[in-house]
């Protein structure tokens, strides 16, 4: 590790303890802590509006033409104004969908009509302020030479290089927290079910790169672990919200998207149940969705093999106490909290060596052999993880090309086995992992 990349974890380091303090008092406040001014005000060709990249600056200065062309958050509004969006509101008694605050909180911009500057659309959709806060403070004085990027956070651009603070917003919309609730109720009007995996949502439509540059502003950054804290994140992120008594628990059941969709969605005469020892439960009863909870647990498996024994043992006495009763399941989720907050630090810390690569996946083989991924939503996570992981050890180098190349056919094989959940087959999941670990070695 050089100097550059030495400063750069010290940096990162500091930002997670920090965004687990100053940030925790709700993400969406910080986004809205300052007037929003509008995709306008950054679209100029001497911002980041440009047709091209400026070979000579610190950042690309085409981000705007990046979003507007090809990234799914700028046509986010528009998405509402589609049959299949319309008829989710009317479903829901909310009228147009384009006018609907749920909707728009996570299709839009939503800040208060009183905090929008005079460029601003709603129109626009999920633009640069959605992510990177009310520009009102900041945006003159971070495109200066000088800028230091703690300035401009202290005046309300928000942090997304840590991945804790990326975390925690991202799954404002495309998992549900505490701002902004993403219900039972909204599924079954018709809304595709949500999933999310933070190294691989942040690269689908990527606008920087990650240089020399970047981590003497931003910090460090290591793609593998940023996976692992966000399985973290949002592992925590289920965890809250079933304890949140506004949200976990409204009228005769706790909140049903806290479960496994596939526990109830299925055939009556399909057969398909299978048992899952980690949770202890037999057939009948509907489970927890604890599939970032469970690849968190390989994490730690490689990172702190005693904490990932304890998390294991707590995921399974979480499941047990759904048997007994509310107040026993709110204090094994409590348990279940303190561990992951406790290991989010040391996980952030880990290098992520190249061995670690084979030790992954090697743990999730072993708890897809013992049944442990009978579930479509875990396997669905531990597919995503092997590609996340595999990128991410590609992409520092410690995997050369021939290798690559190999390991990219597997993850792809390993990929198909879960595109569907109506098709998905435990076993073949199995057999994709066997091959994968071991060209992995």
């Amino acid at each position: 590790m050089n100097r550059v990349q030495a400063g750069g974890m010290a940096m990162w380091l500091g930002a997670v303890l920090w965004a687990g303090n100053a940030w925790a008092n709700g993400v969406v406040q910080q986004i809205d802590a300052h007037k929003h001014l509008g995709v306008a005000s950054c679209a100029s060709s001497t911002c980041h509006g440009s047709t091209q990249k400026f070979p000579e600056s610190r950042v690309w200065q085409n981000e705007f033409a990046i979003w507007q062309e090809s990234d799914p958050h700028a046509r986010a509004y528009e998405i509402l104004k589609t049959p299949e969006s319309q008829k989710i509101a009317r479903n829901l008694g909310l009228g147009d969908a384009t006018k609907a605050g749920v909707c728009l909180d996570c299709h839009a911009s939503n800040t208060p009509v009183a905090n929008r500057g005079d460029k601003f659309q709603i129109e626009d959709g999920v633009g640069c302020e959605s992510c990177h806060g009310g520009s009102e403070l900041w945006i003159s004085s971070h495109a200066a030479s000088t800028a230091v990027h703690a300035d401009s956070v202290s005046k309300g651009l928000y942090p997304t290089p840590d991945p804790v603070a990326r975390a925690k917003l991202c799954l404002t919309c495309h998992m549900g927290t505490a701002d902004r609730r993403i219900t039972h109720e909204i599924m079954g009007a018709g809304h595709p079910r949500l999933g999310f995996e933070l190294d691989t949502f942040t690269w689908l439509n990527p606008h920087y790169e990650i240089d020399a540059d970047y981590i003497e502003r931003k910090g460090d950054f290591n793609g593998a672990r940023d996976w692992a804290v966000g399985q973290g994140v949002a592992a925590q992120n289920l965890l809250d919200q079933l304890r949140d008594p506004k949200a976990g628990w409204t009228g005769i059941f706790p909140e049903l998207t806290l479960f496994d969709c596939h526990a109830c969605h299925k055939q009556m005469e399909s057969g398909t149940w299978a048992k899952r020892p980690g949770t202890g439960l037999g057939p009948g009863v509907v489970r927890l969705n604890d599939a970032n909870l469970i690849i968190y647990k390989h994490v730690l498996n490689v990172v702190d093999p005693a904490a990932g024994r304890r998390l294991g043992q707590q995921i399974t006495a979480l499941h047990q106490s759904t048997l007994i009763s509310q107040q026993a399941t709110l204090k094994a989720a409590a348990t279940l909290s303190t561990t992951i907050e406790g290991t989010l630090v040391t996980v952030a810390a880990y290098p992520f060596a190249a061995d670690s690569l084979p030790r992954l996946i090697a743990s999730i083989r072993a708890d897809a052999e013992r049944g442990e991924f009978v579930d479509y939503a875990a396997a669905e996570q531990g597919a995503l993880a092997a590609q996340s992981i595999v990128v991410a050890f590609e992409t520092a180098k410690q995997v050369d090309d021939a290798k690559a190349k190999q390991l990219d056919g597997l993850v792809d094989a390993l990929t198909r086995t879960v595109d569907k959940d109506s098709d998905y087959q435990p076993q073949r999941f199995v057999a994709a992992l066997r091959s994968l670990e071991s060209a992995a070695r």
